[in-house]
C-alpha cells in the first residue's frame, strides 16, 4: 500500500513538474516572440525615421535652392529658305526630247532662289544665380545666338538678361541681370571629391515645367569623347533630366551645386536614365575667364597623349598600367622647348598622381598660360623631373570653333577624339588618327567615300592625333585636302577638291 501511495504520490509530481516545463518554455517563447516583435517594430521605426530624415534633406535642399534657379527664355531670328520644286529624275525625265525642252525647260537647269525669309525662333531652358548682382551660370547651346533673353525668377519677376560670354568647347555660358535688390545664390561646391553612388538633386524647368525636382545618383565621373563638346569631364547622372532642364544645377545633399545639366542619352527625346552635367570646377573656372575677359584663354602643352595600356606599360619598362603616354611632341611646342620626348609616360604634375588622359587634358587647358608646372616623367626605365611653362593655346595655331564648322560644312563630315573606348570599339590604336562621326549626305567626304567610323590618320600627308591637329593641317593646306583614311585595317588616300 505504502509502495502504491508513493507511486500515486510520484506520479503526479512528476506530471506537475513536466507542465511546469512547458509553461515555462511556453512563456519564455510567448516572450521571445514579443521581443522579436518588439525588436523589429524597432528596425522598423528607424528606416522610417532614415526615410523622413532623407526626405527632410531633399525638403531643405529644394527649399534653399530654388529660389536661386531662374527659368530662361530665349528669342533670335533664324533665316528660313523658301521650299523649291525637286527636280525630276531620270526614270521619270520627260525632258529628254528636245521637244519638249524647247517648250517647257529643263527642270536641271539651276533656277534663281527666292530670298530667304526670317523667322523667329523660341527656346528655353534654365540656370542658376551664383552672385547676389546677377551673375547666372547657365548652358552656352541655351543663349547662343540670342536675340533677346528673358529670365524669370522664382518669385515671379521678369529681368532681361545680358549676354556676358559664352564658351562652346565646354558648353558654359554666363548671363547677367540687373536688380536693385540683393539676388539669391546658389553656393558652390566642389566637384572634385564627389563620389560615385552619392544622392544628387536636379532642379530646372523640363518641358516649360518650372522648379521641377528630381533626385538620382552619381552614375559615373569623367565621363569624355561622348561628343558634345572639345574639353568634356562629365558626371553622368540618373536624375531625371529633360529639355528644358539644360543649364539647371545639380546639387549635392547638402545644397550645393556640383554640377551643369548640360545633355541626356536618349533615343525617344526624353529621359531613358543617363544624363550628363558639366563639374562645377571647370564651370567655375570659365565663368572667372568670361567675367573678367568676356572669352576664355586655355593652356597648351603641345603633346599627343594616350592612355597607358597594360601591354604599353610592360613594353615601356613600367611595372603597371599607370600615368599617360606621350605619342608625339608638336615642333615648336612648350613639350618641345622644355625636353619633352615621344614615348614619355607623365606620372604626376605638381606632386599628383595623372590619373587618365580626358582629365589632364582639361586640366592643362583651365591652367593659365605663363604657369609653370612640375611633371615626373618615366623614361627609358628611370623617373626624371621636368619643369614646363605652360603655353597659349591659340598661339598653337589651333583653330576656333567658328573655323571648325567651317571646315565641317565645307568637308561634309564631323570627326571627334578617337577614345580608348571607340579604339577598342573599331579595331584602331588610341591617339593615332580622329574618328569620323558623321557625314554628310552627298557632300564632298561622301562623295570621296568616306564613311562614319572611318579614321583619318592624316590630313595633306601631316599625321593627326587630336581634332586640334586635324584642323590646324587643313588650315595649312590649299584648294585640295588630302586624307589618308583607314577602314578596319585597310588604309587609302582620298583627295577633296574644296571648290
Amino acid at each position: 500500500m505504502n509502495k502504491n501511495r508513493n507511486t500515486r504520490f510520484h506520479y503526479p509530481f512528476k506530471r506537475g513538474a513536466a507542465l511546469a516545463g512547458l509553461l515555462l518554455i511556453f512563456g519564455v517563447w510567448t516572450a521571445a516572440i514579443r521581443s522579436v516583435g518588439a525588436d523589429q517594430s524597432d528596425a522598423d521605426d528607424q528606416a522610417i525615421q532614415v526615410l523622413e530624415r532623407a526626405s527632410q534633406a531633399f525638403t531643405r535642399v529644394a527649399r534653399q535652392a530654388t529660389p536661386a534657379v531662374v527659368f530662361i527664355k530665349v528669342e533670335k531670328t533664324i533665316e528660313a529658305p523658301r521650299r523649291q520644286a525637286t527636280p525630276f529624275g531620270d526614270p521619270f525625265d520627260f525632258f529628254g526630247d528636245d521637244f519638249f525642252r524647247h517648250f517647257f525647260g529643263d527642270p536641271r537647269t539651276p533656277r534663281r532662289q527666292a530670298p530667304p525669309r526670317q523667322q523667329r525662333q523660341v527656346g528655353q531652358g534654365s540656370g542658376f544665380i551664383v552672385t547676389s548682382d546677377g551673375y547666372i551660370l547657365t548652358n552656352n547651346h541655351v543663349v547662343r545666338d540670342a536675340d533677346k533673353i528673358t529670365v524669370r525668377l522664382h518669385d515671379g519677376r521678369e529681368f532681361d538678361a545680358e549676354h556676358i560670354g559664352g564658351d562652346p568647347q565646354s558648353e558654359v555660358a554666363v548671363i547677367k541681370i540687373n536688380s536693385d535688390d540683393d539676388l539669391p545664390v546658389i553656393q558652390l561646391g566642389d566637384s572634385n571629391v564627389l563620389e560615385i553612388g552619392e544622392w544628387v538633386i536636379a532642379i530646372g524647368n523640363p518641358f516649360g515645367l518650372s522648379e521641377t525636382l528630381t533626385v538620382g545618383v552619381v552614375s559615373a565621373k569623367g565621363r569624355s569623347g561622348i561628343g558634345l563638346a572639345d574639353y568634356e569631364d562629365f558626371i553622368q547622372t540618373d536624375a531625371a533630366i529633360n529639355p528644358g532642364n539644360s543649364g539647371g544645377p545639380l546639387l549635392n545633399i547638402n545644397g550645393e551645386v556640383i554640377g551643369i545639366n548640360t545633355a541626356i542619352f536618349t533615343r525617344s527625346g526624353g529621359y531613358m536614365g543617363i544624363g550628363f552635367a558639366v563639374p562645377i570646377n571647370m564651370a567655375r573656372a570659365i565663368k572667372q575667364q568670361l567675367v573678367e575677359t568676356g572669352e576664355v584663354v586655355r593652356g597648351h602643352l603641345g603633346i599627343v597623349i594616350q592612355e597607358v595600356t597594360r601591354d604599353l606599360a610592360e613594353s615601356f619598362g613600367l611595372d603597371e598600367p599607370r600615368g599617360i603616354l606621350v605619342g608625339d611632341v608638336v615642333p615648336d611646342s612648350p613639350a618641345d622647348k622644355h625636353g619633352l620626348q615621344q614615348g614619355d609616360i607623365l606620372l604626376e604634375r605638381d606632386g599628383r598622381e595623372i590619373k587618365d588622359v580626358a582629365s589632364f587634358r582639361n586640366e592643362i587647358a583651365l591652367t593659365a598660360p605663363g604657369t609653370a608646372i612640375a611633371l615626373t616623367v618615366f623614361r627609358d626605365g628611370k623617373t626624371i623631373s621636368k619643369t614646363i611653362e605652360i603655353g597659349t593655346l591659340d598661339d598653337a595655331g589651333i583653330v576656333t570653333s567658328e573655323d571648325e564648322q567651317t571646315w565641317q560644312e565645307k568637308l561634309g563630315l564631323k570627326i571627334t577624339e578617337l577614345t580608348g573606348e571607340a579604339a577598342e570599339r573599331f579595331g584602331y590604336e588610341p591617339g593615332r588618327g580622329v574618328l569620323v562621326e558623321e557625314v554628310q549626305p552627298y557632300g564632298p567626304a561622301a562623295r570621296a567615300g568616306v564613311r562614319p567610323g572611318n579614321l583619318i590618320a592624316s590630313v595633306n600627308r601631316q599625321p593627326v592625333g587630336t581634332p586640334e591637329e586635324f584642323y590646324q593641317a587643313l588650315e595649312a593646306g590649299g584648294d585640295t585636302v588630302l586624307l589618308q583614311v583607314r577602314d578596319g585595317r585597310h588604309s587609302r588616300f582620298v583627295a577633296i577638291r574644296l571648290n
